[in-house]
């Protein structure tokens, strides 16, 4: 388990209403239950700011008439207002219910897309658990946060703003006294603000870090148990989980405090309501039924705030979550089609095109060279992977690359693929930077092959069809046989249509390998990219592969990076990189024959294979 987590963004201590402006403008999509849910809000409030003043109606009426006041009349009111309080509460469920579920699913399918237009680099700091947490737990607090909150945020303002006008309009002097207690209830509320703020935001920020550490404890299950590391494993989990308790528990004693100094000087105003109204009414110049409405009112007058100041403190712990959603949302890829180039796709799609030779920005569809001219690259602020980096590659020629791990291998593919773009200098296709073509078509003509293959989850005929979902069944088993996969698939219980697995768990690593050949095949990319596709595979798996390699490469510009040198002997150059430049180039011939660093490996790697070859062959003989 790594004890190493990606830092957690830095905030403002402080509620951002800019933020929450932002979030409440998505629910705007959803007027047709945000004004319904609006319109619920504010009947509910003058439901129970009704039940007082029917209380005070009823009382002075009594005294006043005795036997003779209208009871019917009195309890059929009750029961009317008893009927629209109950429908309403009927309302605003579903339409609060369903407000949170259109958010939830709005944040997340906007959040997936957006992970998907950004680059790689994106994803080199931040761990896979760090991302999910955005787009589960945040993305579900954020949307009953807007939904509910603003339920309960309009009944309590319009709760407070009916109470205060009803305490004012029965005696100013004493709804004063009673509101008098408000201004040191904000003082209480601002300071409980900011302590309970910055502790929710450290419980968020150690539960991204344990969704991470869950995560990476599931991937490398197979590598802890053969170091037998689960004791280490379980310390170090422990203590992200010891941190999170404590900024639980530090919340809950912050929140401890807060509400009962809230729910003391609601009651304090309603002491000074009942001494002083107490006095008045004695003097007769309050009725009774006005009393027991001030005091009632004066008591009730802290729930709705006390319910707005639980939201405040809700939506004060969510602020980190919407912070952290926003922020991703906001994230703009740093490897995105420049403004020119958005136009012209603009322009093109609006034409017919009928022509299969026209890329979607109106360009040849055709990659005839790509070229590296001065290109020089580094990762963020790390050190400089190439050095002026310069190479041409024609459609038809195989590019073989080798060297020392770290040496710049990767990074070379990586930029021809526009993973990553040069810090200086420019790739170019056709003699055009690649930065002026569409980065959408440049990636759909690329085959791209890992020494780890992943599947996804579904069938064989699903994974091989994945980067192209038109290919019919016939091409798809075309594809399985030109690399020699339909052999084993033909074998398998359902053939293409057998199951492969979470990840391809149920085939071996060269079946999941050939099956990853196959898919990159059919979707017959103009860029093949080899990336230590058969360093971890079986020898009789990789002659499969080798046969099928001249169908994969025919016509199309090829990349092969492989420590095994035997997979990369009839590769039109051979590129021996080390420390982002070229050390040697030429053909395996030719490279023997300089007898420089491309030898040393060769020669070296084959030695190794006869050493293993013969005591393979006298392990055999010996049973």
């Amino acid at each position: 388990m790594s004890a190493h987590f990606h830092q957690e963004d830095e905030f403002k201590a402080r509620l951002d209403t800019g933020l929450w402006w932002k979030i409440f403008l998505r629910a705007l999509r959803y007027k047709r239950l945000l004004l319904p849910l609006f319109l619920t809000a504010v009947i509910l409030a003058c439901c129970d700011a009704s039940f007082v003043q029917i209380t005070r109606w009823v009382i002075d009426g009594v005294i006043r008439d005795g036997a003779r006041a209208p009871f019917g009349r009195y309890i059929g009111v009750y029961l009317a207002v008893t009927l629209v309080l109950c429908t309403m509460v009927w309302a605003f469920i579903g339409l609060a219910g369903s407000l949170c579920c259109h958010l939830a699913h709005d944040i997340r399918r906007d959040g997936f897309d957006k992970l998907q237009e950004l680059e790689f680099a994106f994803f080199d700091t931040r761990p896979v658990g760090w991302l999910i947490t955005r787009l589960t737990s945040d993305c579900d607090r954020l949307a009953r946060v807007i939904g509910w909150g603003f339920l309960d945020i309009t009944w309590g303002l319009s709760y407070v703003t009916m109470i205060a006008a009803s305490l004012l309009y029965m005696n100013w002097r004493l709804g004063l006294i009673v509101i008098a207690i408000v201004p040191p209830l904000a003082v209480i509320s601002k300071f409980f603000q900011r302590k309970m703020l910055l502790s929710s935001r450290e419980i968020r920020k150690f539960n991204s870090q344990i969704t991470a550490s869950y995560n990476e404890s599931i991937q490398g299950v197979r590598t802890t148990k053969t170091l037998v590391r689960e004791p280490e494993n379980l310390a170090e989990f422990s203590q992200l989980t010891t941190k999170m308790f404590d900024a639980a528990v530090l919340n809950a004693r912050q929140t401890a405090i807060y509400f009962p100094i809230v729910t003391t000087l609601g009651s304090l105003a309603a002491g000074l309501a009942l001494w002083r109204g107490g006095y008045v009414a004695a003097n007769g110049a309050l009725s009774l039924g006005t009393l027991v409405a001030f005091i009632n009112f004066a008591g009730q007058f802290f729930q709705p705030i006390n319910q707005l100041a639980q939201r405040l403190t809700e939506m004060q712990g969510a602020q980190a979550a919407g912070e952290r959603v926003m922020g991703l949302l906001a994230t703009e890829p740093a490897i995105k089609d420049s403004p020119a180039v958005a136009a012209r796709i603009a322009t093109q799609s609006k034409i017919e095109i009928r022509n299969s030779k026209i890329a979607v920005d109106g360009g040849p569809q055709r990659i005839g060279t790509v070229e590296f001219r001065n290109v020089t690259f580094r990762y963020e602020n790390g050190p400089v992977v190439l050095h002026d980096f310069n190479l041409a590659v024609r459609a038809g020629e195989t590019i073989a690359l080798v060297g020392p791990s770290g040496g710049g291998k990767s990074t070379i593919v990586s930029l021809v693929c526009r993973f990553y773009e040069p810090v200086s200098g420019q790739v170019l296709l056709d003699g055009t930077d690649y930065r002026e073509r569409p980065l959408g078509w440049l990636q759909s003509q690329l085959g791209i092959v890992l020494q780890t293959p992943h599947l996804f989850k579904g069938t064989v005929r699903e994974n091989i069809r994945y980067g192209r979902l038109d290919a019919t069944d016939a091409e798809v088993e075309a594809a399985a046989k030109l690399v020699n996969a339909h052999e084993f698939i033909s074998q398998m219980e359902k053939g293409y249509d057998s199951p492969v697995g979470e990840g391809g768990n149920r085939l071996s690593t060269g079946q999941r390998q050939l099956l990853s050949f196959a898919r990159a095949l059919l979707a017959n990319p103009q860029i093949f990219v080899m990336d230590e596709a058969t360093s971890s595979i079986d020898t009789e798996t990789e002659q499969l592969i080798q046969r099928g390699l001249e169908t994969i490469f025919s016509g199309r510009i090829s990349f092969v990076i492989a420590h095994r040198l035997s997979t990369i002997r009839r590769a039109d150059r051979i590129l021996v990189i080390t420390s982002g430049r070229i050390e040697e180039s030429g053909t395996h011939a030719e490279l023997l024959q300089r007898r420089g660093h491309y030898y040393d490996l060769y020669t070296s790697q084959f030695r190794r294979e006869r050493e293993e070859a013969v005591l393979e062959g006298a392990a055999g003989a010996a049973k």
